[in-house]
């Protein structure tokens, strides 16, 4: 990895490149790279043009020790990029079980939806995640939250044709109906 001079001010092509190769090492999952420019002062919640954070990209591409390295250093499980997602929600959506419970475990709010976006249930809903439904539900999340169209995490797998999902949460309604 090619770092900016330290003998002149760095160039802005200099920094680019150089933030280039850092947003990369995140999408790749290269968390032992990572960690050392961290402890040498990069900035955990550091963000693209779109918003996405190391966190953001990582959690999506499902890199657990990187998720761990980012979390650790100080990132904000809560920063949410320009499409309204955050990096529970991406996991959530790409179906990756165990970085949602580091996510979970480092503070992440279960039932955070951003400004016009969906909570991480209406996305574990849609896209049939029933193990991280489950987790989710376990967290004690409102499961009769609407997203911004006006829609329930029910509702929104139903449209998306989440069986699973909507078999599960069904019964759970009528069973909390009986209880």
């Amino acid at each position: 990895m090619a770092y900016p001079s330290t003998t002149h001010a760095a160039s802005k092509e200099e920094f680019v490149a150089f933030a280039q190769q850092v947003f990369q090492l995140a999408r790749t999952g290269d968390a032992t790279t990572l960690a050392s420019l961290l402890q040498k002062g990069l900035p955990p919640n550091m963000s693209n043009h779109k918003g996405d954070t190391l966190l953001m990209l990582a959690a999506y591409h499902g890199h657990l020790e990187t998720v761990r390295a980012l979390l650790d250093a100080g990132a904000d499980p809560e920063r949410y990029n320009d499409m309204g997602q955050t990096p529970l929600g991406a996991a959530t959506y790409k179906g990756y079980q165990p970085i949602v419970e580091v996510l979970l475990s480092h503070g992440a709010k279960p039932d955070f939806a951003p400004p016009g976006g969906k909570t991480p249930l209406m996305f574990a809903a849609m896209f049939n995640r029933l193990e991280i439904v489950k987790i989710l539900l376990a967290q004690e999340v409102d499961v009769q939250a609407k997203s911004a169209e006006g829609f329930s995490a029910l509702e929104l797998a139903g449209r998306m044709g989440a069986v699973d999902t909507v078999a599960f949460l069904e019964t759970r309604a009528l069973d909390q109906k009986v209880a």
